[in-house]
């Protein structure tokens, strides 16, 4: 039910959101961090000019740690948590729809899902007490009390197999997962859900899992709003007290996404009027302390739109294409590097070999002066829409976080842009990127007259 206090904390909500850039651009970002005693790691930054809090608790339960029968278990667990709390001291049962309807009557939200790397459960609270408090009263018992109840399950299900039955007839997700295949092969980045996984999948592998990682010791949890230290501990203690607070043990380590040993080539037929080319290869770790001269140099290669050497070589000059592009995809493990692009299908073949031609050269040749400093204006001019919202600094201040990164990693991130020499981004592309033993899947277009 759509209540007039869903409205007016709604309307709070989003002229907080659009206020919050106006106060934050460019200020110093200290980032305050701790640990509680039942070992939950912290990390707040205040911002006290509106009445809004953002919160985020991760663990290490993302999809890489999924049981190799069953991908995408802990996205579904994740977002199953909203299906409704069992009853407990804490208040009654609630189903879905009542669920939903008390996060309504507050104006929050709260909900959970996992990427290849963690698990995430987010809370948005305006911070005014009487409706802070029963937000995180609420997000807890979501948290440490979900029921899981099988009629969701079985309701939702059917739902999820149609929608991959739809999405396999679509050439970019044949594209996409062929490639996928080819750059991680048995590394867990690579697995995806299928049918056959969905139906091995039922509640009491929600509830298993859910009751294998929900530990306080093992959350971080990341915060911006209008909270102190004192204030944010607080929360931070609330929250997670209905999950058990120890019991945490070290996780057996997953290995790393392996080198590729050689060129691949995989070739789809696929009727479609446009041919779906992809390149690439494992990149690096978000960790890498070269992550600055790699991000540079891919805004150079194929990151930067019309300034970048493969829009200017396959598009602007040829004609082959609307769009080609490359991006890093860094996690806890090498993600992958990208190139992409579609194009007419009989001219699949000369945008593939321009491709690796262009990419080649870079390698080898680095970028240009006027390249290097092009995209350091471009980067640093747009470094303030990275941080422009509460949700844009949240997630930037849990990537800090979960990587390990300085405390200071945003204030000197210009900076860092800013050092860079053409020598530094020359050098660093040329040890990550191995053009010679990249992975190619092209589909829907001719095989090339050998």
């Amino acid at each position: 039910m759509i209540t007039p206090k869903f409205i007016a904390a709604r309307a709070l909500l989003a002229c907080a959101s659009a206020l919050f850039g106006m106060h934050s651009v460019w200020a110093g970002i200290p980032i305050q961090h701790w640990t509680q005693p039942s070992g939950v790691r912290v990390y707040l930054v205040e911002s006290p000019a509106i009445p809004m809090v953002d919160v985020q608790i991760d663990l290490d339960a993302g999809a890489r740690r999924d049981p190799i029968d069953k991908p995408g278990l802990a996205n579904l667990m994740a977002a199953s948590t909203a299906n409704g709390v069992r009853a407990s001291a804490a208040g009654p049962a609630l189903d879905e729809h009542q669920l939903s309807e008390a996060w309504a009557d507050l104006g929050a939200s709260f909900g959970g899902s996992a990427s290849a790397d963690r698990m995430s459960f987010g809370l948005r609270s305006l911070t005014y007490p009487d409706l802070l408090d029963k937000a995180v009263a609420l997000a807890a018992r979501q948290l440490g009390e979900p029921s899981f109840p099988e009629a969701p399950w079985l309701r939702d299900r059917p739902k999820m197999i149609a929608s991959l039955k739809e999405a396999n007839t679509r050439p970019a997700t044949l594209a996409g997962r062929a490639f996928s295949q080819a750059v991680y092969g048995n590394h867990p980045y690579g697995r995806e859900t299928t049918e056959a996984s969905l139906l091995r999948t039922n509640v009491e592998d929600l509830r298993a899992l859910h009751a294998k990682v929900l530990r306080a010791c093992a959350a971080q949890v990341s915060i911006v709003g209008a909270l102190n230290r004192v204030q944010a501990d607080a929360l931070v203690a609330k929250l997670l007290a209905r999950v058990p607070q120890g019991g945490c043990t070290t996780q057996p380590a997953v290995p790393e996404v392996a080198a590729l040993a050689a060129a691949s080539e995989v070739r789809i037929p696929f009727a479609s009027a446009q041919a779906h080319v992809l390149v690439g290869q494992p990149g690096f770790k978000r960790n890498d302390p070269d992550f600055f001269a790699l991000t540079v140099g891919n805004h150079i290669l194929g990151g930067g739109g019309f300034t970048a050497r493969l829009t200017e070589e396959v598009r602007e000059k040829r004609g082959l294409t609307y769009s080609v592009y490359s991006y890093f995809a860094p996690g806890l493990h090498a993600g992958a590097f990208t190139i992409g692009l579609q194009t007419r299908p009989d001219q699949a073949e000369q945008a593939l070999t321009l491709v690796r031609e262009v990419v080649t050269q870079f390698v080898e040749e680095g970028p240009t002066e006027k390249e290097l400093q092009a995209a350091k204006d471009n980067l640093i001019g747009g470094f303030a829409l990275r941080i422009d919202s509460n949700k844009k600094l949240l997630d930037n201040v849990a990537n800090i976080a979960w990587n390990g990164l300085p405390l200071d990693y945003l204030d000197t991130w210009t900076q860092q842009v800013e050092r860079l020499t053409v020598a530094d981004v020359r050098t660093t592309m040329a040890r990550t990127l191995q053009p010679a033993r990249m992975a190619t899947v092209v589909l829907g277009a001719p095989e090339p007259a050998r």
